[in-house]
């Protein structure tokens, strides 16, 4: 935040835009359950978008998160405290790679400069809320918290059938396809000839 200057004109209007889906509440359910998670090592937030982004902007307390929920396999191996900017981005790289492999979608994910530089705390919430909804559904023991501040993802729902069960189904024809019973062509004419119509 500090290294970029002041945006103007359209750019600061799409700034305006992002800064507007940050969700204070969600904030402060998010920031109760990774205290809940990781325990009060992690520390307290400033209250704030500003607060929350400097908590997580150096990508320990994600990394803490992240390690919690796959014990006792912990995939960021190292959680480098640090003051250096880029040695902060590559623990925020870590927990994102991590993140993925536990299996948060792309399209979920936020970037490094999202939360380093707070161009997009609603995204980094969006990750959060994918992480959180992810171990509330795999209910292996490693989640901690209360279960309905996520909502469980969709699970397969594999079917299995018979040979005989899709042999019964080639011979059915769905009407949503249409039907030609009742249709001829007779009476028709061949394109481009006129219409013959007959007096009685």
């Amino acid at each position: 935040m500090a290294t970029s200057g002041p945006a103007y004109g359209l750019s600061r209007e799409v700034q305006k835009k992002i800064d507007q889906k940050y969700d204070p509440e969600l904030e402060q359910r998010l920031t109760e359950w990774i205290q809940i998670q990781c325990g009060p090592a992690v520390g307290q937030p400033e209250p704030g978008k500003a607060g929350f982004q400097k908590w997580l902007k150096d990508g320990c307390v994600l990394s803490e998160l992240i390690n919690s929920l796959c014990s006792p396999n912990k995939p960021v191996k190292s959680i480098n405290r640090t003051k250096m900017a880029f040695k902060q981005m590559e623990q925020i790289s870590l927990f994102l790679k991590a993140a993925e492999n536990y299996g948060v979608t792309k399209t979920d994910m936020f970037q490094t400069v999202d939360l380093y530089e707070g161009k997009d705390m609603a995204a980094v919430q969006r990750t959060l809320m994918g992480i959180g909804s992810l171990a509330v559904t795999k209910d292996d023991g490693n989640y901690k918290g209360d279960p309905n501040w996520f909502h469980r993802k969709a699970q397969e729902n594999k079917r299995e059938f018979t040979e005989e069960q899709l042999n019964q189904g080639k011979c059915v024809i769905g009407l949503q396809m249409g039907t030609n019973k009742g249709a001829s062509q007779s009476g028709m004419t061949g394109y481009g000839q006129q219409r013959q119509i007959l007096n009685p």
